[in-house]
């Protein structure tokens, strides 16, 4: 009976210890917390390999789960305005989509039908695809995310406009630059490309800040293994 216990205690240790492992790669002083969505059904962190949502930064707000120039969010007071051409907030777009995430700094908007599906796209973003737009040098956010297998991956996007020398770091570490390789021509006219790799040395919770600068209009990135 005895070295059951044993074992069972060497088990339970073993299991202990490997979840503080897997979290222990999250910086210890980091007090963002993972994005969630009751109304979207989403509950975070997002995992890899899998879809980066980038409307989807953590919680936690100003310095901790993001940094931006204004404390506004310039897409969601844009998507309040109407103008000659028509209002920005679409008729039928639910509100929680046009005003995503409203009362934050990141300045985020959705993809609408007069603006980025009336010229041809080389690869067309979705219907009310969410994405960070109005960026500024110098600003960045946090994704808590949840790697399920470690490994070089390579990272795909949509996007519009031309490369602003992005970067992605691993933990408060620099991981890999980021290139857009073509100027699509226009804020609202999207493509597609590879546009970087990245290795993510182990599994567990890992944290992944966003640094960009003046430029583009982004959406997501995929992270797609390679074997």
């Amino acid at each position: 009976m005895s070295q059951y216990f044993n074992k069972l205690f060497i088990v339970v240790f073993l299991m202990a210890n490997l979840s503080t492992l897997a979290q222990a790669q999250i910086p210890a002083d980091y007090k963002g917390k993972p994005f969630y969505d009751d109304t979207l059904g989403f509950k975070g962190p997002q995992t890899i390999p899998g879809r980066l949502e980038l409307a989807y930064y953590d919680f936690g707000g100003e310095g901790i789960a993001y940094h931006d120039s204004t404390s506004t969010n310039d897409g969601a007071i844009l998507n309040h305005q109407c103008f000659d051409y028509g209002c920005h907030f679409r008729p039928g777009i639910p509100y929680h989509i046009a005003f995503f995430r409203e009362n934050e700094g990141v300045d985020i908007s959705y993809t609408k039908d007069w603006a980025d599906f009336k010229v041809p796209n080389v690869v067309a973003p979705m219907v009310n695809q969410l994405y960070i737009g109005w960026e500024s040098n110098g600003e960045w956010t946090n994704y808590t995310v949840d790697v399920k297998v470690p490994g070089r991956y390579k990272i795909i996007t949509v996007y519009a406009n031309y490369d602003n020398k992005s970067e992605l770091w691993l933990n408060n570490k620099f991981a890999t630059k980021l290139f857009l390789p073509k100027y699509t021509g226009y804020y609202h006219q999207w493509d597609q490309a590879t546009v970087g790799e990245i290795v993510f040395p182990k599994a567990g919770l890992q944290l992944i800040t966003l640094k960009y600068n003046k430029g583009p209009n982004l959406a997501y990135f995929d992270f797609v293994k390679i074997d």
